[in-house]
């Protein structure tokens, strides 16, 4: 099972990179959006590249992030018996959950976001707003991004569990 770990680990290194690279984002959000109100209630000066900046930090925060956030058990579970389990029936669960439930969602995301984010790259779709960021369609690439970075954690996430009940210890 060496590759298996060699495959995990390699995956987890990449999200775990790639999730601390996001975190920066938070705080240029929050430094743009202190620079828009300043300059919005102090100045009279609107800006409209720095409010829809904020919103391209914040899809991006939250579309790559989540395989962050499933690398870290930071997503939403209902943990109501699965808090009691034990190693293998925790195992059992995210294994199952992976792919039941998590790669379906994914592929449909992918598949689903297609033909939206390729007629924005036809068009080189921009914002409808006057002196807004010319990249809507770079902004629409990371759905079906984000889908694919939170697939290849879920896929480290079901060998990590198919390991613990192959090898019968927690990893």
């Amino acid at each position: 099972m060496p590759t298996l770990h060699a495959l995990v680990h390699s995956i987890d290194t990449f999200t775990e990179r790639t999730g601390q690279l996001l975190a920066w984002l938070a705080l240029g959000m929050a430094v743009a959006t202190g620079g828009v109100v300043i300059l919005r209630y102090g100045f009279d000066i609107g800006s409209i590249v720095a409010q829809e900046a904020v919103i391209y930090m914040h899809g991006a925060l939250f579309l790559l992030g989540a395989a962050y956030a499933l690398k870290h058990g930071a997503h939403v579970r209902v943990d109501i018996f699965y808090r009691d389990f034990g190693p293998r029936a925790r195992a059992w669960v995210n294994s199952l959950g992976g792919i039941v439930f998590l790669m379906p969602l994914c592929v449909f995301i992918i598949t689903s976001s297609f033909d939206y984010v390729s007629e924005s790259w036809s068009m080189r779709e921009s914002s409808p707003e006057p002196g807004g960021i010319p990249a809507v369609f770079l902004l629409k690439t990371l759905i079906p991004l984000g889908a694919i970075n939170l697939a290849l954690q879920g896929i480290a996430e079901v060998l990590r569990s198919s390991l613990v009940l192959l090898e019968g210890r927690d990893h």
